[in-house]
């Protein structure tokens, strides 16, 4: 088999056996030949590769970039993450776009957004942009809410601006619209400028747990892992809740670990007990 093998110029090394302990056959040796130097499933061979693609980093994919560094290398971030039991706020979602499916779909963000609304009147310092600079915080009552959202020029943050204006259904109507507008690279200067506090996340692809980069100069952002199913104990007993991870960081100099942790908890509250969402 060696010698068919050097016959054909085939290094035995890129063949894939399927014999015994990976041992390579006669069979496997034609059959890699017949397919012209590939295996049949089509694994690439074991071999170098060299070269280096040069992609100039350039346009909207650089004041990205710097935006990104400019937030790293001025604001002292620490974060927070806390987990969060949705299975309720779940199911009354599922019932309201049930009963009220003339008037959209609502998705979990308008949700966290109306608690986010509660949370800040609370804790107003979180609701803010720092100017470094001049060593001013500007505290805003209005409450303009990015949504980081991914598209193919890179990450954009369109903002739901006067979000305490909206109800559920308003808020997710406008937002599925900024969303398509920044997609379609058709949103507005204004549209993509002057949040107060941001919202990312990656839905599905969500993970456990993120250190979330605040979108400068805010003060805060807030990071929605994906929403899991798994054993958690209540009142003594193991039972199966839809659970999720709030991943927040925030600014250190402006809002300090324990005012941090009692914003999240407010929000923490209220989504675990979606009812408080309309009562205050």
């Amino acid at each position: 088999m060696r010698r068919r093998a050097w016959n054909l110029g085939i290094e035995l090394q890129f063949v894939r056996g399927t014999g015994p302990a990976g041992r390579i056959t006669q069979e496997d040796l034609e059959a890699y030949a017949a397919a012209g130097g590939h295996t049949s499933a089509g694994s690439m061979p074991l071999a170098r590769r060299d070269g280096i693609e040069e992609v100039p980093i350039t346009g909207l994919r650089r004041a990205i970039a710097e935006h990104l560094q400019q937030s790293k290398r001025h604001i002292p971030h620490f974060s927070y993450i806390e987990e969060v039991d949705v299975s309720a706020l779940e199911e009354l979602r599922a019932e309201l776009n049930a009963r009220h499916e003339n008037r959209g779909h609502l998705t979990l963000l308008p949700f966290l957004i109306r608690a986010v609304l509660d949370a800040v009147a609370e804790h107003p310092q979180v609701n803010a942009r720092f100017d470094d600079e001049a060593a001013v915080l500007h505290r805003h009552n209005a409450v303009h809410v990015g949504v980081a959202t991914q598209t193919d020029a890179g990450l954009l943050v369109p903002v739901l601006h006067h979000a305490e204006a909206f109800d559920l259904w308003q808020a997710a109507t406008e937002l599925h619209r900024l969303a398509e507008a920044a997609r379609a690279g058709k949103a507005s200067r204004e549209e993509l400028t002057g949040s107060t506090i941001t919202i990312t996340s990656l839905g599905a692809l969500g993970g456990l747990a993120a250190t979330p980069v605040i979108n400068y100069p805010e003060v805060a952002i807030i990071g929605v892992n994906r929403i899991v199913e798994r054993p958690v104990v209540r009142d003594g007993q193991i039972v199966i809740r839809k659970m999720m991870n709030l991943s927040s960081s925030f600014d250190h100099r402006i809002v300090d670990g324990w005012e941090a942790a009692s914003f999240i908890q407010r929000i923490k509250r209220d989504l675990e007990q979606p009812a408080l969402l309309f009562v205050g």
